[in-house]
């Protein structure tokens, strides 16, 4: 794991907090000043920040977390906006959100005091369940393209304004659902594998349609049910040994080297 996301998990410090600790000499690896910004921590690693130990958390605890609109998963926003850490008690702001949600997007988030498990369900391919809004009417390209998948070479509709990704890759869906539709919108239930770099926006801002809403409710097994707003609830005991199956059997492919040559991005 890269030096600042190993700080940036294990402390109250955020990934640029770490870059300007690194930058400045404060940090020390096995007693001596690493100012490497791609230096990888290793297991058996003694990482110092201003002279004071980081002890790596090995404890594991899941919360679901129901993000609403308008917040940013960040611990800190350059132009002041609101981020999860605001809203979040504060025994759980040192917790790493799996994955993200954008700023207008709500729904369930998955987050956790695990760095490793944190990364493993970032890049599973576990599937994600959104409820989604458009202001279109459905359509045959679009079902099309949900069953047979689609390469773009300009997937700039429906992403961020300074993201630099133009083209890419969308795996069939899972499966979908529509669950209303009329000439002015379409309201569906869509799941995915993946859902990085607001995939679903871009899928469909490649047929014209703008996301009016869009809310995830479930994420490899876990519902978001009636959870409120803004609220969290702990694992449950099936959930956790569900968990933990998971991430026995993600070991075990690793140590046979299933990943060897795979793309987890």
């Amino acid at each position: 794991m890269r030096l600042n996301k190993y700080i940036s998990h294990n402390s109250k410090y955020s990934r640029r907090d770490a870059d300007k600790l690194i930058e400045a000499g404060e940090v020390t690896v096995n007693k001596k000043v690493i100012q490497n910004f791609g230096y990888k921590v290793q297991e058996g690693d003694h990482v110092s920040v201003k002279g004071k130990p980081l002890k790596e958390r090995t404890e594991l605890t899941m919360i679901v977390y129901n993000k609403p609109r308008g917040a940013l998963v960040t611990k800190k926003d350059d132009r002041g906006r609101t981020t999860i850490y605001h809203l979040l008690p504060g025994k759980f702001r040192h917790f790493i959100p799996v994955g993200r949600l954008d700023y207008a997007s709500e729904g369930l988030l998955l987050l956790t005091d695990s760095p490793r498990v944190a990364e493993v369900m970032m890049n599973s391919g576990l599937d994600r369940t959104y409820n989604v809004k458009i202001d279109k009417p459905f359509t045959k390209e679009m079902e099309q393209a949900m069953q047979e998948g689609l390469v773009l070479e300009d997937a700039k509709a429906g992403g961020h304004e300074k993201s630099k990704i133009e083209a890419m890759e969308f795996a069939p869906f899972i499966s979908y659902e529509i669950r209303g539709t009329n000439p002015n919108f379409t309201k569906l239930r869509v799941t995915i594998a993946e859902g990085k770099n607001r995939e679903l926006r871009r899928f469909f801002g490649h047929f014209g349609a703008n996301v009016l809403d869009l809310k995830r409710v479930a994420f490899g097994g876990i519902e978001l049910n009636n959870l409120p707003t803004n609220k969290t609830r702990f694992f449950t005991r099936r959930e956790y040994d569900d968990l933990h199956k998971y991430l026995k059997y993600m070991k075990k492919m690793e140590e046979e080297g299933y990943f060897n040559n795979k793309d987890q991005a």
